[in-house]
């Protein structure tokens, strides 16, 4: 048996696949599987699946119909035989000695999830260097440095679990937010966290014109991910509450920022609702000093008038620092 298994969902990525791919198997640590889970991709993606399969024993390939990347994610937890779950993104790409990084982190630190730094990646931007830490901490010490966002994230692909943490937890289907929606419970399910922030999760942003940053419905589970997050932390965790409600707004900000570059932003009603959201919080989001300046001065343009807030994120190629 494994140790690990990692997981990785594949759809339409064969642009990418094999940088992703290579960077598994040249993996200093060698005791794992890696279960590749065609998603119902289109392009030649599943015939480098199979491709890999049949040159390394080590590598399982699930072909299933498209369910997206929370179904791909709970296809391969079922099939998965190692004793430690890990997760890569298809297009992204990973340090040589990552899961050996994560493996004896966790082991020396006798935890059951542990975390490791990202480097994000984008086209015309030097990555950002983080501090080095190593700490054990407790699931509450963790959710607050989610929660702040400085070290570590809520993000799914640089950590190593515990498989007996998905003996109840899955991936929620059609919600963008997955990783926000069960990080709560997956901390829940561990006594102890270790994390060590050095870099080693190369996390890659492909750049987008403003049309594709626009609004689509299912944007709003990222105000109701964290809005029901909030509810937990308040009951389970109320010493995190104030850095909670700083998500929930920084959730509808980034919501109200996709409306306003729409083309037909004055047809979608839901902006007045944020819109009102964010105005009753306005002392709470101008005193916060987890938002940056920018965005209290983009927000303040919003008090005045909603066309100038427009301008101004019209004019900002990323979201305002948040």
């Amino acid at each position: 048996m494994p140790k690990i298994s990692i997981i990785v969902p594949v759809y339409n990525v064969e642009k990418y696949l094999q940088k992703c791919v290579d960077s598994i198997l040249a993996q200093s640590f060698r005791d794992y599987e890696l279960i590749l889970v065609d998603d119902g991709a289109t392009d030649a993606s599943p015939s480098i699946c199979d491709d890999y399969a049949e040159k390394d024993q080590r590598v399982k390939v699930i072909h299933k119909q498209n369910g997206g990347l929370s179904d791909a994610r709970n296809a391969g937890i079922n099939v998965a035989s190692a004793p430690f779950l890990g997760f890569i993104d298809s297009d992204d790409y990973i340090a040589p000695d990552m899961y050996e990084q994560l493996y004896f982190d966790m082991i020396d630190g006798q935890a059951d999830l542990a975390i490791c730094g990202i480097y994000d990646i984008y086209e015309n931007k030097d990555p950002k260097q983080l501090p080095e830490v190593r700490k054990v901490l407790t699931p509450e010490q963790t959710l607050k440095m989610i929660l702040d966002a400085k070290l570590i994230s809520v993000h799914a692909v640089n950590k190593l679990y515990r498989r007996e943490i998905f003996s109840k937890i899955r991936y929620p289907v059609n919600v963008i937010t997955e990783d926000a929606a069960v990080i709560i419970p997956i901390l829940q399910a561990c006594k102890k966290v270790v994390i060590n922030t050095k870099q080693q999760y190369y996390y890659v942003h492909h750049v987008g014109t403003i049309s594709s940053r626009s609004f689509s419905d299912r944007d709003l589970d990222t105000i109701s991910v964290w809005e029901r997050n909030e509810e937990i932390v308040k009951r389970t965790f109320p010493a995190l509450s104030y850095a909670c409600h700083t998500r929930v707004c920084w959730a509808n900000f980034l919501v109200l920022d996709k409306i306003m570059v729409s083309k037909n932003w004055r047809t979608i009603a839901v902006r007045k609702k944020i819109i009102l959201f964010l105005k009753k919080n306005w002392r709470f989001i101008i005193k916060n000093n987890r938002l940056t300046k920018g965005r209290k001065l983009a927000f303040l343009a919003l008090v005045i008038n909603e066309v100038l807030y427009r301008q101004i994120i019209l004019q900002t190629k990323t979201t305002l620092g948040d």
